[in-house]
């Protein structure tokens, strides 16, 4: 019967407003939220089939919650370094348990990125999901099953106690005098390092071995040329191999120079790499290679010989000493970094984007996260920046999407879409105790 219809037509009404005050409600309460993203209520017709033309059946409607999932929020600045926002498509991949393989934990997807180290150092956001990345291997590498989640490990940022550079690096710049009397022929190899012979030019250097420990290395130049090959210096690399307080020497090798004061390497037996073999009584059993950078061929870029004084014009050595965990970075890429307080830098973990061919249909989970539904389509985990996933932002966190301006002009229509649907079961109602008074 039509009456009846109009009256469920009327009911649904209710229940169908009753759900989009529902989600006007959420959005309000979870202003304040990170990553809150808002919900509407999308309406559609409920249609019964009439019999014939000339009659009608009310069918009513429905309501359908939909998430604007893939809506960007704004990012807000944050003082701690920790806390994350993603500019862009993506999310953050979280799991309930600090070792879900273990405790029987799942992976979900957020972008609530207010992430802070636990007890243990792993990062955790307020809701109490724990951050996953990729862990970087020595060689700088991460995983090659970058698209299996077993790849994946909680995030740790104090599990590092310190650490420690070795010098692989060494530029030199020196000029050695053309005016310099030459020592001429007969020098025997060693007599600069025992002391029997007294260089003519002598520059020390501080290096530092894998362990963090700073040891001096010295480059000894005794001008030796003579006869046809006047432009030669002999130079010795010496330092303490062994720990006991004398200088051990590396090398001993000629730098030979042009007429014209530039490098000739044609002549020169001085290496391009040091080798420095530390003994056992150092505490390190492998040989600690150098780069020697000291010029290149006919060019005035390193060592020089000219009229002026002998002089270290510039010097560079990398390394470090070993230095205590300080604090920790995070790039746009994704990649966590560890800072140490002797200058030097490690990177730790590259955390991943996890991005789906329609995150509008995730479904909801406590907690701000998202389940993958084959509505959403399977997860591709993507490197930050690239692939169509977003940017990482650190010291930074993404806002809610909720408008309250939105929210409440859409409160006042709901209620007066409520009140309406109200209207339509009491007129309903008179019309079919008017049908039954004709009874009477």
């Amino acid at each position: 019967m039509s009456l009846t219809a109009a009256m469920f037509s009327g009911v649904s009404g209710l229940a169908a407003q009753s759900t989009a005050m529902a989600t006007i409600s959420d959005n309000i309460s979870n202003t304040n939220t990170i990553g809150y993203k808002s919900t509407n209520a999308i309406f559609s017709t409920l249609v019964t089939e009439s019999a014939t033309d000339t009659t009608y059946s009310a069918g009513g409607v429905l309501v359908h919650p939909r998430a604007q999932i893939d809506q960007q929020g704004l990012i807000t600045a944050s003082d701690s370094t920790t806390h994350m926002a993603i500019a862009g498509d993506g999310f953050f991949v979280v799991s309930t348990a600090a070792d879900p393989a273990a405790a029987g934990g799942n992976y979900v997807y957020t972008r609530a990125g207010t992430f802070e180290p636990d007890a243990a150092g792993l990062l955790r956001n307020a809701q109490g999901y724990y951050l996953q990345g990729w862990e970087i291997d020595p060689n700088g590498n991460i995983p090659a099953n970058q698209s299996d989640l077993a790849a994946l490990t909680p995030v740790n940022i104090t599990g590092l106690t310190g650490n420690a550079e070795a010098t692989s690096l060494i530029n030199l710049k020196a000029n050695l005098s053309s005016d310099q009397t030459t020592y001429g022929a007969g020098y025997v190899a060693g007599d600069m390092t025992s002391g029997a012979v007294d260089p003519h030019f002598v520059r020390s250097f501080q290096i530092y071995d894998s362990m963090g420990s700073a040891h001096s290395v010295s480059f000894n130049f005794l001008r030796t040329g003579s006869g046809a090959t006047p432009n030669e210096w002999t130079v010795e690399i010496t330092t303490d191999i062994d720990g006991d307080g004398t200088e051990d020497m590396l090398s001993s090798d000629i730098v030979a120079f042009n007429s014209d004061g530039t490098l000739d390497m044609a002549s020169t037996t001085l290496s391009s790499t040091i080798t420095i073999p530390w003994t056992v009584a150092m505490g390190i059993d492998t040989p600690q290679d150098v780069t020697l950078n000291f010029g290149s061929d006919g060019l005035s870029d390193g060592f020089t010989q000219f009229a002026s004084n002998s002089e270290l014009v510039s010097s560079e050595v990398n390394g470090a000493l070993f230095g205590a965990f300080n604090a920790v970075f995070i790039n746009e890429e994704g990649t966590v970094i560890a800072k140490f307080d002797n200058g030097t830098s490690k990177e730790i973990y590259k955390i991943p984007v996890a991005t789906f061919a329609n995150p509008n249909g995730l479904r909801n989970r406590d907690g701000n996260a998202y389940d993958e539904t084959p509505e959403s389509g399977a997860f591709t985990l993507r490197e930050a920046t690239l692939g169509g996933a977003g940017t990482i932002i650190s010291s930074a966190t993404e806002a809610s999407t909720v408008d309250i301006a939105e929210e409440f002009t859409r409160m006042i229509i709901t209620q007066r879409s409520y009140s309406a649907a109200g209207k339509i079961i009491t007129t309903a109602d008179e019309m079919l105790e008017e049908l039954i008074r004709l009874k009477r």
